[in-house]
């Protein structure tokens, strides 16, 4: 098995060589724009199982507990070695969370918004190209560094390759000899990994790839994070593969290379030119002819809907998206977590039940 850095040994040794760390809360941001200024991006997925009384006193109960764990775990210090605070403007609870930093909260780090346009016309893109260039102004300002046009495109160029392999891996995922848990803790190293790095973690797993298919029942997973983690394992105990998905803190940001000119623009149009995406207005339709279209390439039985309570984004589509999947034949379950709770015996219950109905 590849040994794969911790988060925490990753930032040490990133400040240490020089460089700053900026905490990143989900869901789309420019890893390059970062990197172009020696900041390291490590993204903040709640975490999960953190004590979320600190933040009750500043976020609505019905808000989704990526954000309350988020605000908590900040408030205990879990933070502290973070250089910078970026909250994108993926869902009405982000964006509040950012407005409780930025006027409540008030924290030591600098916070930066970024609001990502919810279409793909070429307004949107100029839209956004220009949001990129607010967030370089500004940590130009912070830094006293102006990298230029080379060092931006160079830096795009390897976030490009890191995303090309990780697309790779996501497509080679049933041919790997590992667990659920193993392959998906390999691809969310993209979270906090320079990309360099991660680049030579996921091409060392490529190169283990066999022809033979692990065994297992394909399932698709589908939602924002595969927290808490134990659904993995869970999976494997009941002889299912996850062999793709569509999570946003996974499959979602494979971004696709841009051959455009302009850095702004071509970081911009990576995002935009994303797999669909609820958070950025993507119809369901979209959504659908996605999961259909992986469903088909990687032979997978079913789906599972795997959401973090509350998230309107996805809670909104869900229905109309079930349905639209089971009338093409791909069945499906809908599991609604907290990031601080295991599996219940319930969940457990209903997803045994549904392995043994598409089995």
């Amino acid at each position: 098995m590849i040994t794969i850095p911790s988060r925490i040994d990753t930032i040490k040794k990133f400040k240490q060589n020089g460089g700053q760390v900026a905490a990143v809360l989900p869901i789309h941001y420019s890893r390059a724009l970062l990197r172009a200024f020696h900041i390291l991006p490590v993204e903040v997925w709640g975490p999960p199982n953190v004590p979320t009384g600190p933040a009750a006193t500043h976020l609505q109960p019905y808000v989704c507990s990526i954000c309350h764990n988020a605000l908590s775990f900040l408030q205990q210090g879990g933070l502290r070695l973070a250089d910078f605070i970026f909250v994108p403007h993926a869902c009405d609870s982000l964006q509040g969370l950012g407005s409780v930093l930025l006027d409540y909260i008030k924290p030591t780090q600098p916070v930066f918004p970024i609001y990502i346009p919810r279409n793909t016309r070429p307004s949107d893109l100029e839209f956004l190209a220009n949001e990129l260039t607010q967030v370089y102004d500004r940590l130009a300002e912070n830094s006293g560094w102006q990298p230029d046009e080379r060092d931006l495109h160079a830096c795009v160029d390897r976030e490009e390759l890191a995303d090309h392999v990780l697309l790779q891996l996501h497509q080679s995922n049933r041919y790997l000899p590992l667990t659920n848990s193993e392959i998906y803790r390999i691809i969310r190293s993209r979270e906090y990994l320079p990309a360099e790095e991660f680049t030579r973690v996921a091409e060392k797993v490529l190169a283990s790839a066999g022809d033979t298919l692990r065994p297992g029942i394909p399932l698709l997973m589908e939602g924002i994070v595969p927290e808490p983690g134990d659904i993995l394992e869970t999976l494997t105990e009941f002889g299912a593969a996850v062999v793709g998905d569509d999570l946003a803190s996974c499959r979602r940001r494979a971004y696709p290379a841009s051959s455009r000119q302009d850095p702004f623009e071509r970081m911009a149009e990576r995002i935009l030119k994303a797999p669909p995406d609820p958070t950025r207005g993507s119809s369901i339709q979209e959504r659908v002819d996605f999961l259909a279209a992986l469903a088909s390439r990687t032979g997978a039985q079913g789906v599972v809907f795997y959401i973090v309570k509350f998230c309107e984004p996805e809670l909104f589509d869900i229905p109309i998206l079930r349905q639209e999947l089971k009338a093409i034949g791909i069945p499906s379950i809908l599991l609604e977590v907290d990031l601080n709770a295991r599996l219940s015996q319930q969940i457990r219950t209903r997803l045994e039940a549904f392995m043994e109905m598409i089995e």
